[in-house]
């Protein structure tokens, strides 16, 4: 599955949960509640490496870690859908932007 794929799936679940939060809340989520879910998300995730290396028991609730990876990319396809950022662009620039960037200071150093 490439990336315009994932966000057109990404966007539809989007739209089911406009409509499950419709339907039992009376409102949908605004850009600002899906960051914050993602925050949790991330907590979440945390929380489940922490299990897997052995520094935490592992949190109720049976998630594993590709789960909570999913739900993180999901957020992140899905607030990049909301504030119209071109993922795929952006994730290219900055690859480039970064390769560069390391390339560099590894040549400097190499160069001490």
């Amino acid at each position: 599955m490439d990336l315009s794929e994932i966000t057109r799936r990404a966007v539809r679940v989007h739209g089911l949960y406009d409509d499950l939060n419709l339907a039992k809340h009376g409102r949908t989520w605004a850009r600002h509640d899906f960051v914050l879910g993602f925050v949790g998300d991330v907590g979440d995730l945390a929380k489940l490496t922490q299990a897997a290396d052995g520094v935490r028991p592992a949190p109720p609730g049976g998630r594993d870690l590709g789960h909570e990876l999913a739900d993180c990319l999901w957020s992140v396809v899905v607030i990049a859908a909301l504030y119209d950022v071109d993922l795929e662009a952006a994730f290219t620039t900055t690859m480039r932007q970064l390769e560069k960037s390391i390339t560099t200071d590894l040549e400097r150093g190499a160069a001490r």
